[in-house]
């Protein structure tokens, strides 16, 4: 019996376990390979792809599959990680919005922890929001803000958001405004001891100026992000007040957050340490 045989009479099961394995080792699948590999059909396998997506163990994309360990790169296409970790951005979400008082201005930069943001704000008014990520307009309520601005430059399609100077002119080529804001509330990619960082460099350079621009700081981070350092720096860990978490993190990054002044807001901690 050839090997592409008995891999096709295996029970569904057993196919769909390999298959979530190979997956997962491989990062990223085509449907086609996925079927010349296990010897079923490309039917079969797209039934496979789409009950392990619902099941959270990967991710369906057009034509394939990626893992989730690859789905939560910073630079993969955002409809892929808007669909990573739903639950754990949504209670982030909530807990970021309990910081954010009616009337205050506030800055949110790219990324779909953000997105979840801007949707937890429906219940709040006044709010002057500034922001490069372009799918903010679309998720927040027209009634929750007063004002909101894009930041200009050059459109990342992959990520939906702009990257370019955190600033507004007056008049094209005009004088720059200064800004500032009560609170920023940014999304990383990775959160270690070393600080908070992410995988692309203009992203980088704009969280840390948004950061620099802000009377308080909230890192929004869920737990898959503890212990990774990615490619840019955006701020040491005392660079910021708060991160915010679906879940503690480890004992040593807790204790290095914690010396740096830093306070975790978790859902469940979230009402007493405000």
């Amino acid at each position: 019996m050839s090997e592409s045989t008995e891999k096709g009479r295996r029970l569904p099961a057993g196919r769909k376990a390999d298959l979530a394995a190979y997956v997962a080792a491989a990062g990223q699948v085509t449907v086609g390979d996925l079927a010349a590999r296990f010897g079923v059909s490309i039917d079969t396998v797209r039934r496979d792809l789409d009950q392990l997506d619902r099941e959270g163990v990967l991710v369906r994309t057009h034509g394939g599959a990626v893992s989730v360990q690859e789905g939560e790169r910073n630079d993969r296409e955002l409809d892929v990680r808007l669909r990573m970790h739903p639950a754990e951005k949504e209670k982030i979400a909530r807990v970021a919005a309990g910081l954010v008082e009616n009337g205050s201005v506030i800055m949110l930069n790219g990324g779909t922890t953000t997105i979840a943001v801007a949707r937890a704000l429906r219940d709040h008014r006044d709010l002057t929001i500034a922001t490069n990520n372009l799918r903010i307009p679309s998720e927040v309520s027209p009634k929750a803000f007063r004002d909101l601005y894009i930041f200009g430059g050059a459109v990342r399609s992959i990520t939906q958001a702009t990257t370019g100077p955190v600033a507004f002119t007056m008049t094209p080529g005009g004088l720059e405004v200064e800004i500032r804001c009560d609170l920023a509330l940014i999304a990383v990619g990775g959160v270690a001891e070393s600080g908070y960082s992410t995988s692309n460099l203009g992203d980088g350079a704009m969280m840390s100026e948004m950061i620099q621009r802000a009377t308080r700081t909230a890192i929004l981070a869920d737990s898959s992000k503890f212990g990774r350092r990615l490619f840019a720096q955006v701020a040491p860990l005392d660079g910021v007040d708060y991160l915010i978490s679906d879940l503690m993190p480890e004992p040593d990054l807790a204790a290095a957050l914690q010396q740096a002044g830093v306070t975790i807001l978790t859902p469940e901690s979230a009402t007493t340490a405000r």
